[in-house]
């Protein structure tokens, strides 16, 4: 009898958030390079996701700045497995121990593994022990905010691993 074995591949993730309408060369380049692109909101102009789609597969959400056609084709909440890893990506959704209320209430149901969040527009990576889930934030790949260095994240997952965390610093802006 055979036996049934999981089999993965590794996935190169490009994290980003709070692009704000705002894309780049530089940007694109390490979109270029990943297997997939996630926008964990404000987006800012829709044609910045439809621009990274060419390119590469998108999961995105919407956040607090986004209008109605960016809320028509991406939702509040974003939720899939991929590599055996549960993901939730959300815009507003706090930090460990002082999540969002909708948010802490449905990490008990979802139990994600990673808890994607923007908004704050501060490069954040946190592994919350509570909720046994890797928590985080890319902070703003844009130039709009209080932010001084526009950031994202990108990192691979490997069947049961999360590998390869990278910070990427695209410029400081003051």
């Amino acid at each position: 009898m055979r036996k049934a074995y999981n089999v993965y591949t590794m996935t190169k993730i490009l994290l980003l958030s709070d692009t704000h309408g705002y894309l780049d060369k530089q940007m694109l380049k390490y979109v270029h390079q990943a297997d997939e692109v996630w926008h964990a909101g404000d987006i800012g102009d829709i044609n910045i996701t439809d621009t990274i789609s060419k390119i590469k597969p998108v999961r995105a959400v919407y956040g607090n700045i986004d209008g109605a056609t960016t809320r028509l084709q991406y939702h509040l909440d974003n939720k899939f497995t991929i590599e055996g890893k549960k993901v939730w990506i959300t815009h507003i959704g706090g930090y460990p121990n002082r999540y969002e209320k909708r948010v802490k209430d449905e990490l008990q149901v979802f139990r994600p593994d990673i808890f994607i969040s923007g908004h704050s527009h501060i490069l954040k990576i946190i592994y919350d022990k509570k909720n046994n889930l890797l928590h985080l934030n890319p902070g703003a790949a844009g130039k709009s905010g209080m932010h001084k260095v526009r950031t994202m994240l990108r990192f691979s997952i490997n069947g049961n691993a999360i590998e390869n965390m990278e910070i990427i610093e695209l410029e400081k802006r003051f």
